[in-house]
């Protein structure tokens, strides 16, 4: 009777460890289940990300290209603008009427735009704002003075647009 109670006490010990095995399998597939569910959703997820990426994308640059559109419209009637007064004083006997009507319209123009003229002759040079073409030698006034400008600078708001070209001051 004992080799029967030992050989039933090792079968129950083995259907327990089975049983226990058994809810262990159970319990891994449900949770490998539950993991690929949850990949399959952010997969999902991420492609409508993806796509909406891409969407947006699109939209920008299609403003983008809208708004350069509209910029180059309105840049292109100021200058259509001002090629006809320009022809108009090149038709003209005495083109100089028509010519300080081109120069009130380009500075009315860049009044708008916020295009402002670098006022420089008789200022200290400075290499931010100001292209210095040439130095001349001079005692009479401080070393570094622009004393001739050869082109106008100009600012855009307050960025600079183009820098002043300028003739400077050295002393000897």
């Amino acid at each position: 009777m004992s080799t029967k109670k030992s050989n039933d006490e090792r079968n129950n010990k083995c259907d327990k460890k089975t049983d226990s095995l058994g809810k262990e399998l159970n319990k891994l597939k449900s949770e490998i289940k539950k993991l690929k569910q949850e990949v399959k959703e952010k997969d999902n997820k991420l492609l409508r990300s993806y796509a909406n990426l891409q969407n947006y994308q699109k939209t920008t640059e299609k403003k983008s290209q809208y708004m350069e559109n509209e910029t180059k419209k309105k840049y292109l009637s100021e200058l259509i603008e001002l090629k006809e007064l320009l022809k108009k004083a090149y038709e003209d006997k005495d083109p100089r009427a028509g010519l300080k009507l081109m120069l009130n319209n380009l500075e009315n123009f860049f009044e708008k735009e916020q295009i402002k003229y670098i006022d420089c002759v008789g200022k200290i040079f400075d290499h931010n704002i100001h292209h210095a073409v040439t130095a001349i030698e001079k005692n009479d006034c401080e070393d570094g003075t622009i004393l001739e400008e050869i082109k106008k600078g100009y600012f855009i708001d307050d960025k600079l647009l183009r820098p002043s070209q300028v003739i400077v001051a050295k002393k000897k």
